[in-house]
């Protein structure tokens, strides 16, 4: 009687799920535990190493020690052992009510060379760490994992992340999911520094970043603040919740959802002064990264980046902005080339890819009917693939979770709008395409 009662709740459970599994009969997996990574290093060691690109050659190193004392310094060489170069940084620590940060340490190192491999210790003592720098010119490879978490799901997606080497990783917003259990924080770089530490990670804010409390912590963002700096001054933002950066002819976007964006705005005045510096001749590609999705057909926050859309969806389109990578909905969704809700030929590629892992689980459901401008979507965990292959092309992948596995589910060429005879013209002149295409 009790195998057959679990067999009826088993059944009863797992049927929407199957209702919308797709022809190939996959099932949508559930949320899994989350994971607490504790720290199993001395006080004085570095811990949560992780790497993010500064200018075009330098690389800051950031870690965080136990204790105080330690020194902000890096050593690094082309060899491991031999550390033919030094540099000291500053570091930071907070406190948010009774948890109080240990020393974070923020290092910036180089000049460096391209495509070459460094060897690095931090503070003086050891693990050794190394990374790879990325190549000054195309062909380029980028990681895009959002809202990741640490679950095991995040280490399934990290794990076939690894997998297939890359050049830069690039997170749409959504990392620790601590919410305010500030000890999450340091579970989730020790769970991210083997792949942190050896690649850069670029990322901006997305809301389980914001950690307001009210009159006590009215501005929020302070651990991600604090843990995480982006090289924002280097490009002229005011702000560390909005900023750019270029690599091997890609200048990348990284919008805040969560900053004032309107008309009158420091963000929107910086995202018009950013976008006039690009030189396309100098760099094809173009791609920008905000949390809340400006386009989406699932049913889960539905019209949350509404009027950020409507504030800036004009300044991206007619600087030719070639994709926008979005986080936020547990799923993942590719559009066609899209402005004001139309499809258009010069405009950027939608894709929503907030299924890094996230211990919320999936959401599963999607308008229906399709609307005829998503060419692709599915609720599922996952990352992609985005390979630069040169000044006109490039090549975008969505690899699906399978367990151990991961499994190619859409793909799709991509042609640069600065490389488009039509998109060349005047953006004054409006263009008009037939429905949404895998021909971008």
């Amino acid at each position: 009687m009790r195998k057959l009662c679990l067999c009826i709740f088993l059944t009863i459970s797992l049927f929407p799920q199957l209702l919308r599994a797709k022809e190939d009969d996959f099932v949508r997996q559930p949320p899994r535990r989350v994971i607490f990574t504790r720290h199993l290093r001395s006080d004085s060691d570095p811990q949560q190493v992780h790497i993010s690109l500064v200018g075009k050659d330098h690389m800051k190193v950031s870690w965080v020690t136990d204790k105080k004392h330690c020194k902000s310094v890096v050593e690094y060489g082309k060899e491991s052992g031999k550390y033919t170069a030094k540099a000291t940084g500053d570091h930071t620590s907070y406190k948010y009510f009774f948890y109080s940060s240990g020393k974070i340490h923020h290092v910036t190192i180089g000049p460096l060379e391209p495509s070459t491999t460094y060897f690095y210790r931090c503070g003086g003592s050891d693990p050794e760490f190394s990374f790879r720098t990325p190549p000054s010119k195309l062909p380029l490879d980028f990681v895009v994992a959002g809202d990741l978490g640490q679950t095991e799901w995040t280490n399934t997606t990290l794990d076939h992340i690894q997998s297939i080497d890359y050049d830069v990783l690039i997170l749409p917003g959504d990392l620790s999911y601590a919410d305010t259990h500030q000890p999450l924080w340091d579970s989730f770089g020790r769970i991210v520094e083997p792949y942190a530490s050896r690649r850069p990670w670029m990322v901006t804010e997305g809301n389980h970043e914001i950690e307001i409390f009210p009159i006590i912590y009215p501005t929020g963002f302070k651990a991600y603040n604090a843990r995480w700096p982006m090289p924002y001054q280097e490009s002229g933002s005011t702000s560390n919740l909005y900023y750019s950066f270029e690599v091997a002819g890609t200048h990348v976007i990284m919008l805040g959802s969560y900053a004032e964006f309107d008309a009158d705005s420091e963000q929107y005045k910086w995202l018009q002064a950013d976008l006039a510096k690009i030189d396309r001749k100098k760099t094809p590609w173009v791609v920008a990264l905000l949390h809340a999705p400006w386009y989406n057909t699932n049913t889960a926050h539905q019209g949350e980046g509404e009027s950020m859309r409507l504030a800036m969806e004009e300044l991206l389109y007619r600087a030719r902005v070639d994709l926008v990578f979005q986080g936020h909905v547990h799923a993942y969704e590719r559009f066609t080339r899209v402005y004001n809700n139309e499809a258009d030929p010069c405009g950027p590629v939608y894709i929503t890819i907030g299924d890094g892992g996230n211990r919320e689980g999936l959401a599963l459901s999607f308008e229906d009917p399709a609307s005829p401008l998503s060419l692709y979507r599915e609720p599922s965990f996952g990352h992609g693939r985005l390979k630069m292959v040169n000044e006109t092309h490039a090549f975008w992948g969505w690899h699906r979770n399978d367990d151990s596995n991961f499994v190619v589910k859409d793909q799709v060429w991509l042609q640069s709008l600065s490389s488009s005879k039509t998109c060349s013209r005047s953006v004054n002149q409006k263009v008009t395409s037939p429905t949404g295409n895998d021909e971008l």
